[in-house]
């Protein structure tokens, strides 16, 4: 089971500062709906009451890339891949917010 120890902000929302410009919902078979707020340089997760920014990553690699030195998060078409090494879920989009 994937432990979410870096969700550690209230999930409120992100304040206006961030100016993401992408809101996404994905279901996750454990964690239930997760909410990723995305612009070009970052990304927030946002599950029940924590949140955590995470950071985007240069890649070849297929798929938008963000993480932190403790999560990745690869969002792939309608699959989002939350990534806790050595756990990893796969996560299905569920509607735009």
């Amino acid at each position: 089971m994937l432990v979410f120890a870096t969700l550690t902000a209230l999930a409120m929302g992100s304040p206006w500062w961030e100016d993401y410009g992408t809101s996404e919902t994905f279901l996750c078979p454990t964690q239930g709906a997760l909410i990723i707020e995305r612009n070009d340089a970052q990304a927030s997760v946002l599950s029940g009451r924590f949140r955590t920014t995470l950071f985007r990553e240069n890649s070849d690699l297929p798929g938008l890339r963000y993480g932190d030195d403790r999560m990745r998060v690869i969002i792939r078409g309608d699959v989002l891949t939350l990534e806790q090494l050595p756990d990893r879920v796969d996560c299905m989009r569920s509607q735009q917010a």
